[in-house]
């Protein structure tokens, strides 16, 4: 089974951008390579607050997700090296194109008063990050059982060597960047 997103990108995309780019080679053509999404918690993490989120995170995602600890100990956030602060997904392939499917068609536009997402959050070399608000926005979460409101952010990493022909590849791809 392959995501419409993935077929979109093979039978439309490619040429285009191929095209556009002058690109000699369908291979040069820049890639989706993995999606990443984090939700990291207040410093004052109880277990149970993680581990909705980590199960919340597995319903968006499809995947178990991995919790992250902190790195480093620091006294005036009460934090200790070890300690849970997070949890993360790593997507590819398959699940990854389905994920941005249903966030670009499905989560995005159920926004209140959305007008599109910003087309400066990208890092220099071809990654693009999105900070939600809330998961709530997520049509496999039920809005009734959701305790407490959690932001994430999605970085969408790319195979483009610079922000100009990752934001094509995202735009071609159906991402609403907001206009100017």
């Amino acid at each position: 089974m392959t995501a419409t997103l993935k077929e979109r990108f093979e039978q439309s995309v490619v040429p285009e951008l191929k095209k556009a780019h002058g690109y000699a080679n369908p291979m040069q053509v820049p890639r989706i390579t993995k999606v990443v999404i984090n939700m990291s918690l207040s410093t004052r993490v109880d277990k149970d607050a993680l581990k909705t989120a980590a199960d919340e995170l597995s319903r968006i995602s499809g995947q178990r997700p991995v919790i992250t600890k902190a790195r480093k100990s620091i006294s005036n956030f009460g934090l200790r090296e070890g300690m849970p602060i997070g949890a993360k997904v790593t997507l590819r392939g398959v699940r990854m194109y389905e994920f941005l499917d249903r966030l670009i068609n499905v989560a995005l536009p159920r926004i209140r008063d959305f007008r599109g997402v910003s087309a400066k959050a990208f890092d220099g070399r071809g990654t693009y990050t999105l900070g939600l608000k809330e998961q709530s926005i997520f049509p496999e979460l039920n809005p009734d059982s959701i305790k407490r409101q959690q932001g994430m952010d999605i970085s969408i990493v790319t195979s483009a060597e610079t922000d100009a022909e990752a934001r094509d590849l995202l735009k071609h791809l159906g991402m609403p960047f907001a206009s100017a």
